[in-house]
C-alpha cells in the first residue's frame, strides 16, 4: 500500500484578524487542492449538505473560500475561478439569514 502524503499550507486567519478557526474546512479544501477540481467541488457539496443550516460553519465556510481565492489566484486561474464561484454561491446564501446571523457574518468576515 502506498501512503499519500499531502502538506497543508497554514491558514494564517488568526494572526490576521483574531479568528480563531472552529472547523476543518481550510485542511479540507487543502487536500481536496492536491487532488483536483471535481474533488474541490465535492468537498463543497458534502460540506453545504451537512452545514448549511450552521451559520458560524457557513461563516467560516465563506472565509476559507474567500482565501482558497486569493491563494490560487496568481498561480492557478481554474482553482481560483472554481473557488470564486463557490465563494459567490455560499455568501449569496447568508443574505436570507436573520439580522443577528448576518451580523455575526459581517463581523467574522469583514
Amino acid at each position: 500500500m502506498e501512503v499519500l502524503l499531502i502538506g497543508i499550507p497554514k491558514w494564517n486567519i488568526t494572526e490576521l484578524s483574531g479568528y480563531e478557526p472552529i472547523t476543518t474546512f481550510w485542511q479540507d479544501f487543502s487536500i481536496a487542492d492536491k487532488l483536483g477540481i471535481n474533488d474541490i467541488e465535492e468537498t463543497y457539496e458534502c460540506i453545504k449538505s451537512e452545514w448549511k443550516d450552521d451559520f458560524k460553519y457557513w461563516t467560516e465556510l465563506c472565509l476559507v473560500l474567500n482565501h482558497k481565492i486569493w491563494q490560487w489566484y496568481e498561480r492557478d486561474n481554474q482553482k481560483a475561478v472554481l473557488y470564486d464561484k463557490l465563494w459567490r454561491e455560499a455568501d449569496e446564501m447568508t443574505s436570507e439569514w436573520s439580522d443577528e446571523k448576518q451580523e455575526y457574518y459581517f463581523q467574522v468576515t469583514d
